[in-house]
């Protein structure tokens, strides 16, 4: 048979690339392994092991995200080291405000032309936010089409599986009236509103992304790639020692459509603005485009990654907890009753 022809290469994927990759990426998967890990990089499925004798009724909890147009951010600045951290926090802040801990996680990277070093550098990502939460990156996909995706671009998706006892589950059925709601800082714009603040930022403030943003002390390309918290080791802390009804991930619909997710019914979130001091980066979007404060708290996580409604005799205690666990919190709020046809979250 004739070696001479057209060739998967010549349709524009090169497989001796893929492998490069693989050699390159498996020092950072074997870096997140747990001792329930039963298999390598390279098979056709990971094999995590559930050790069900820790358990006395386990319900897995799972969960599903991508970065969103923070990867255009990521592109134009040529930084791909800490877009995986975003990956892996959508999905696992996700399940543990469930009560669940993450136990593994798998990728899925579509690219036009794997670029072996570009690839390594956000799988490298993946994996800290994989450390950081305390799961193991078991698996993925790695997606070559050329034609379908630019050369130098890329999309991520991300999935998580973890594990909590039935009788912990975290839904928001146990608030009750008098609540404190406690709200955990978060370290910027975390991975959401990226549409509508790139269309500030470089239409309408007609920056680019090594110029300074205005009112921060960083570059655009610093402040918009900041990582998104991670929020398990914290949590699952709290939840070992402390009475938690509720916890609200502030993610895509901000304070005004995340909080309403676990408040039953007669009840409303009361959330007071001045009980925390919002990042420079969301005044100088709010003022550079003229944002009405309804959309920026309906957009924006406006400096809230997650909201915990606790009973009031125990927030004290948590907010010193916070403390030692080196996050910055505040009592944001309380849950008020709420009357029929009233909004859910009231800001005052």
């Amino acid at each position: 048979m004739s070696e001479k022809g057209i060739t998967y290469k010549d349709a524009g994927v090169d497989i001796d690339a893929g492998n490069t990759f693989v050699r390159m990426i498996k020092p950072f998967v074997k870096a997140t392994s747990r001792p329930e890990v039963i298999s390598d990089i390279g098979g056709f499925g990971g094999l995590f092991s559930l050790n069900t004798n820790k358990y006395k009724n386990p319900v897995l909890v799972s969960g599903t995200d991508g970065v969103g147009t923070k990867l255009k951010v990521a592109m134009l600045a040529n930084r791909h080291d800490t877009i995986g951290i975003d990956l892996v926090a959508m999905c696992v802040n996700d399940i543990v405000v469930q009560g669940a801990e993450p136990l593994f996680f798998l990728d899925y990277f579509a690219t036009g032309k794997l670029e072996p070093e570009q690839g390594a550098a956000i799988v490298k990502g993946i994996s800290e936010g994989c450390i950081q939460a305390g799961c193991a990156l078991i698996g993925g996909e790695t997606a070559e089409m050329p034609g379908f995706y630019e050369p130098g671009k890329y999309d991520l998706a991300g999935f998580t599986v973890g594990v909590v006892e039935r009788d912990a589950i975290i839904d928001g059925s146990s608030i009750t009236v008098g609540n404190t709601l406690i709200g955990i800082a978060s370290s910027g714009l975390h991975s959401n509103g990226y549409s509508l603040a790139r269309k500030i930022i470089f239409d309408a403030m007609g920056l680019g992304i090594d110029d300074q943003l205005p009112g921060t002390g960083r570059t655009v390309a610093e402040e918009l790639l900041v990582p998104t918290k991670i929020y398990v080791r914290t949590v699952l802390n709290l939840l070992r020692d402390f009475r938690v009804n509720g916890i609200a991930h502030i993610t895509g619909g901000g304070l005004l459509e995340n909080v309403p997710r676990i408040l039953p019914k007669g009840c409303k979130a009361v959330i007071r603005r001045d009980s925390w001091t919002v990042p420079p980066v969301f005044r100088t979007l709010q003022e550079a485009g003229a944002i009405a404060d309804t959309e920026m708290y309906r957009t924006f996580n406006c400096g809230i990654g997650m909201v915990l409604a606790v009973p009031e005799k125990e927030a004290d205690e948590i907010l010193i907890r916070l403390s030692g666990l080196h996050e910055e919190a505040f009592i944001i709020g309380e849950i008020a009753k709420c009357e029929v046809g009233s909004e859910s979250v009231e800001l005052v």
